[in-house]
């Protein structure tokens, strides 16, 4: 039971760090003009990943210092998502392997 919690979670964290990246290229494909944000059918879709992104994004860009219109709250989101992913990896192989030695390689 325990390692389909932890399978659902590994793979809630993998999709939702693909929401990222499509936020991410959504928001600067509209900032170079090259998507038409005033598409009724476009601005849902980004309107959908920035509303599905802005709750992980926020905490991390008010802790950022300012750039100068470089965002990289997406790249650090899934830095940390990686970790996460990481560690449930390792603790899949410690309930697996029925020791913690996993968790300190």
């Amino acid at each position: 039971m325990l390692t389909i919690l932890i399978w659902v979670l590994e793979e809630f964290v993998y999709y939702y760090i693909m929401a990222v990246v499509i936020s991410a290229v959504l928001v600067t494909l509209g900032s170079f003009g090259v998507l038409d944000t005033r598409n009724r059918i476009v601005w849902t879709i980004s309107d959908f990943f920035y509303r599905l992104t802005e709750p992980g994004l926020r905490p991390i860009r008010r802790m950022l210092p300012n750039f100068g219109g470089i965002d990289i709250s997406p790249l650090v989101l899934i830095l940390l998502l990686q970790a996460a992913r990481m560690l449930l990896f390792r603790i899949d192989e410690a309930v697996h392997f029925g020791t913690l030695r996993p968790l300190f390689l």
